[in-house]
């Protein structure tokens, strides 16, 4: 498939209630390894990959690494390839756009977007983000390609699920203001209250994402939900690094 093909086909792959199932992965090996088992499409996950190859999260990383990085990958598999690209390795809204034109060209399909602020504090203003989510979208259109962005909201990953209820009618608006700025998705990790998720993916014009976590154990669960997109993040690492060491210890 080619590229344009491939966005056509990632982006077909998220219907509600049927969610599409990313294992996230963090290199060309294991990349390899989920499509052999008959994955769909590959997603990477930031903190995976940078674990895996010695840097912390958030970007500490190296763009031109993470690039090569993805190049790999979807030079090793035929499926569509989205990239967790944090915040965008920059904060002006043609910087990120600049940076985005790269990982189209890497021959990516996709990418997570957060509006937290990486390497400050909090979340850029809805507002900000929308300018932000806009010039990916110019620049995605003048690459001709239906670039999935997927739009992350932090406001509940890292907060106290006892806040959540009141953060909800917050991440309604920004995923109305993210869609109407061209966003494809809205993913909101570390929600993990089953009624708050059907509430939000109830209001949202976008395919809802969700993070495997706490309560959120399975696949049947969150189809109930209406969800379109499953996340396994740092899990597939965790378990592949545990299992490598158990493996060692026993040799």
């Amino acid at each position: 498939m080619d590229q344009s093909t491939k966005a056509n086909a990632f982006k077909a792959l998220h219907k509600k209630n049927d969610p599409i199932i990313l294992y996230n992965i963090w290199d060309a090996g294991s990349a390899k390894a989920v499509v052999k088992t008959g994955a769909k499409a590959i997603a990477t996950g930031s903190w995976s990959v940078a674990t895996a190859h010695g840097y912390k999260d958030g970007e500490a990383m190296p763009l031109d690494f993470v690039l090569q990085i993805a190049e790999r990958i979807v030079a090793t598999v035929d499926v569509p390839v989205t990239l967790d690209f944090e915040g965008g390795y920059a904060i002006a809204p043609e910087d990120v756009a600049a940076n985005v034109a790269k990982v189209i060209d890497a021959g990516v399909i996709g990418i997570n977007f957060e509006d937290r602020i990486v390497g400050g504090e909090g979340l850029h203003s809805t507002a900000t983000q929308v300018e932000r989510i806009t010039a990916i979208r110019q620049i995605a259109d003048a690459e001709n390609i239906d670039f999935f962005i997927n739009a992350r909201t932090d406001l509940f990953l890292g907060s106290d699920p006892k806040t959540h209820e009141g953060l909800v009618d917050e991440a309604i608006a920004r995923e109305a203001a993210y869609a109407a700025a061209g966003a494809s998705g809205f993913f909101i990790p570390g929600l993990a209250n089953t009624d708050l998720i059907k509430k939000i993916t109830d209001a949202a014009s976008l395919p809802v994402n969700v993070l495997l976590m706490g309560k959120i154990n399975s696949v049947a669960q969150v189809s109930e939900l209406g969800v379109s997109r499953l996340s396994f993040g740092p899990g597939p690492y965790v378990t592949a690094m545990a299992d490598l060491e158990e493996r060692h210890k026993s040799i």
